[in-house]
C-alpha cells in the first residue's frame, strides 16, 4: 500500500478545531513562488500549481521509468500547500489579496535529493514541453507553531486565526511572522469538488515565547 503522509502523521495534518501547539520537523518541498491574488484566473498561482504538479508526479512516477531513486518508496502525492505573507505590519493577511506574497508548495519524500529533483524538473520539462524552471527545491523546518482545522471559506480565517492568536498568548506565546516565517496553510479539500462551507484548511503560525 501507498505510503501516506495524511495519515502516518496525522499530527501535521489532521489537527481539531480547536488550536494546538506543534514543533514542526525540517520537510522537503517542490515550490514556486509569486505574488499576488491567487484567485486570478490563469493568474501566476494558478501557473505555479500547475509546475508544482508536473514535478510531484514525476518523481512519484519514476518507478515505470529507467531512472532508479535510492530510497525510493511508492507514496500518496501529499496535498498543496501554501506559506503566505500580506503587506502589512505583522504579515497577515487583511483583505487586499493582490499584495499577497506566496510560496506554494508539495511536500516531498526525503529520498528526494537535490539531484533527484534536478533530474525530476528536466523529465517533466522533457515529457510536458513546459517551462518548469520556476520550480524551486525547498527545504523548511517551521519549528514551534500554533496550528488548528479550519473549516469553511478562506476569507474567513481570520476568525479562526483570531482563535489561535488567543490561544497562544493563554500559554504565553506570541506570533513570530517574518519573511521566513510565514502563515502555512494544508489544503486538504479541492474547491472545485466540495462546497466552501464545507472546506477544510490546516492552518499553522510561527510562535515564540513572549
Amino acid at each position: 500500500m501507498a505510503f501516506d503522509f495524511k495519515k502516518e502523521y496525522k499530527e501535521f495534518y489532521a489537527p481539531t478545531k480547536k488550536p494546538g501547539i506543534i514543533t514542526a520537523p525540517r520537510m522537503k518541498y517542490v515550490a514556486a513562488r509569486g505574488q499576488g491574488d491567487p484567485n486570478e484566473k490563469d493568474g501566476a498561482y494558478q501557473r505555479a500549481i500547475n509546475v508544482l504538479y508536473g514535478v510531484a508526479y514525476t518523481v512519484k512516477m519514476s518507478k515505470m521509468g529507467n531512472y532508479k531513486i535510492a530510497g525510493y518508496f511508492d507514496y500518496v502525492v501529499p496535498p498543496l500547500e501554501g506559506f503566505w505573507r500580506a503587506n502589512t505590519p505583522d504579515g497577515l493577511f487583511t483583505g487586499d489579496k493582490s499584495a499577497l506574497a506566496w510560496i506554494s508548495c508539495i511536500r516531498l519524500p526525503d529520498f528526494v535529493t537535490e539531484d533527484v529533483f534536478r533530474w525530476a524538473v528536466e523529465e517533466a520539462t522533457r515529457k510536458k514541453k513546459a517551462d518548469f524552471s520556476q520550480a524551486e527545491f525547498l527545504t523548511v523546518e517551521e519549528g514551534l507553531c500554533v496550528q488548528c482545522m479550519h473549516v469553511g471559506s478562506y476569507d474567513a480565517e481570520p476568525e479562526t486565526i483570531a482563535v489561535m492568536r488567543d490561544y497562544a498568548e493563554s500559554l504565553g506565546y506570541e506570533f513570530d511572522l517574518s519573511d521566513e516565517r510565514r502563515h502555512h496553510e494544508i489544503y486538504l479539500s479541492d474547491p472545485r469538488r466540495v462546497a466552501t462551507e464545507k472546506l477544510k484548511t490546516v492552518v499553522r503560525l510561527p510562535i515564540r515565547e513572549a
